[in-house]
């Protein structure tokens, strides 16, 4: 269920249809205010001036973001340590659950607040970004992408010895996956439903990858970090053409207040030198993960 319609919004847009300039087609609808909250996060002096950034991740998403010995750890975290060193602050971060769409994420996370309990960060890592999905989301400013990140599938060498697994083979062979992700949606409807037969679902990748671990499934398919991070011995991973998936690869960065574009020119000089000096695919690098560079 995790994230599970993060990319949903963005795939509605991958839609054949006539050339506009980007934003010319979009209406602006009424603004939503911000529930009696005159003002939301702070601006980058007053950042720097109480000495710390409060970032806000997503919780259970390793290896992205996730708790280690009560602590957070992964690849957003280390990359939120980061920012907050280029900007010469402390780094905060609150772990937060998932809302039903990205929209809400971003919502409760950046311009207004969660309903009940909680507060708006300065920051928000992990945001997949879109040119046209950023038009009608004017509350938030979309920068500092650090990172791509593409659909995967992950096999075991011993059950393809010769050729690795295209999707077309599920419709006979086994497969994990996330259940409600974008490769649940993709394998169930694909080629009228014929593959999914052979989905199997699971709470998670990390359960999804621990399954074929243990043999349950001959394959597993999802986001390439997620299966890297979960893969091992006598499994390998490879990255075929996937037919009718709108968005099988996605750029990721930060999202932050529109009110405080300062904030967000500085996080983006910051990410833009640690992809520069090789300091954010070190952090990959730790995590035994891939780094993918953006679509800046």
């Amino acid at each position: 269920m995790k994230r599970r319609l993060l990319l949903a919004a963005l795939a509605g847009l991958a839609v054949a249809g006539p050339a506009f300039a980007r934003c010319e087609d979009w209406v602006p609808q009424a603004k939503p205010q911000n529930a009696s909250r005159d003002i939301v996060g702070k601006d980058l002096d007053e950042i720097i001036e109480r000495g710390y950034i409060d970032i806000a991740a997503y919780e259970d998403f390793a290896p992205w973001s996730f708790q280690q010995g009560g602590k957070p750890a992964g690849v957003d975290i280390d990359i939120g340590r980061l920012i907050a060193k280029g900007l010469g602050v402390e780094a905060r971060f609150h772990l937060v659950p998932a809302a039903e769409n990205l929209d809400g994420d971003l919502r409760n996370t950046i311009w207004q607040g969660p309903v009940v309990g909680g507060a708006v960060s300065n920051l928000m890592m992990h945001v997949p970004y879109d040119s046209e999905y950023a038009c009608r989301v004017d509350q938030v400013v979309f920068t500092g992408q650090y990172a791509a990140e593409q659909v995967a599938i992950a096999y075991r060498t011993d059950a393809y010895p010769e050729d690795p697994p295209v999707p077309a083979y599920f419709r006979f062979d086994t497969v994990a996956v996330e259940n409600d992700s974008i490769a649940d949606f993709y394998l169930t409807s694909f080629a009228g439903g014929q593959l999914a037969q052979g989905v199997r679902r699971y709470p998670s990748y990390g359960a999804a990858m621990q399954a074929l671990s243990a043999g349950e499934t001959m394959a597993a398919m999802g986001p390439l970090a997620q299966l890297e991070y979960g893969l091992g011995a006598g499994a390998a991973i490879h990255q075929p053409p996937l037919a009718g998936f709108a968005v099988s690869h996605w750029t990721v960065g930060v999202a932050v207040h529109t009110r405080y574009r300062a904030l967000g020119y500085a996080v983006d000089d910051a990410i833009r030198a640690g992809l520069e000096d090789g300091s954010i695919a070190a952090i990959f690098a730790r995590y035994g993960l891939t780094h993918l560079a953006p679509e800046r």
